[in-house]
């Protein structure tokens, strides 16, 4: 039975029992990597998470155990308010999923420190690095309503210097935080929007994919008639 009290072994333990074949090769045919997966679905894991409740040095076990569902468990477990930037590193050196990213994205916002991870991870070369940079912004976005939109509208200059690169998991990252600037507010949403257009009309394809698809939902009624309500 797990509680507050579990130990990374006991809960590797409970994941191992609900190891589901059919859920691993569920998650294979959405990208998510399933070399090390249980088969665990997520809204489960946080079910899980709930329970064992936060422990920052059992998650710091957890993640070294390199299994999925562990992974997930020590990202909904840790704590931001001690996280270090030398353990945000050290996790974001061993991101090999679009998945494992976005669900660290969110807490990697919670730190104090989050605008520095985001221009360090932007400096990295590896995939799943920068695609952390872009899932942040758009996580921060939308979850940091305390900050202020300045804040967010200083990043598309980080957007635009990124959107010629063409590694997928980055390119639709980068996409994803530009619309969500642009969605975030009135006020953001003018400059978004413009920046949009410039790319819509880059010799860049890349470039040129991002800011047609943020141009054509930023320009939608629904999202139009939110910002003005």
């Amino acid at each position: 039975m797990l509680s507050p009290s579990s130990d990374a072994a006991g809960i590797i333990d409970h994941l191992g029992t609900l190891r589901s074949e059919e859920n691993i090769a569920g998650m294979g045919r959405f990208g998510i990597a399933t070399e090390t997966a249980i088969g665990i679905s997520n809204s489960d894991l946080q079910k899980i998470a709930r329970v064992v409740k936060r422990d920052h040095r059992r998650a710091l076990e957890l993640w070294k155990t390199g299994i999925r569902e562990a992974r997930m468990v020590a990202i909904y477990t840790a704590d931001p308010k001690i996280l270090t930037s030398a353990e945000a590193h050290g996790w974001a050196d061993d991101f090999a999923s679009w998945e494992i990213v976005d669900t660290a994205a969110d807490l990697f916002t919670e730190v104090p420190f989050w605008q520095d991870l985001i221009t360090e991870f932007a400096a990295g070369e590896r995939e799943f690095v920068r695609r952390t940079t872009f899932a942040m912004i758009a996580g921060a976005s939308v979850h940091l309503k305390k900050e202020p939109d300045a804040t967010l509208i200083g990043y598309l200059s980080l957007i635009e210097r990124h959107s010629s690169d063409p590694r997928n998991f980055v390119k639709k990252a980068v996409n994803w935080a530009l619309r969500n600037i642009g969605k975030r507010s009135a006020t953001c949403h003018g400059p978004a929007l413009a920046l949009a257009e410039r790319l819509a009309t880059s010799n860049d394809r890349t470039a040129r994919w991002i800011g047609k698809d943020a141009v054509k939902e930023l320009s939608s009624e629904k999202i139009l008639k939110r910002l003005k309500g």
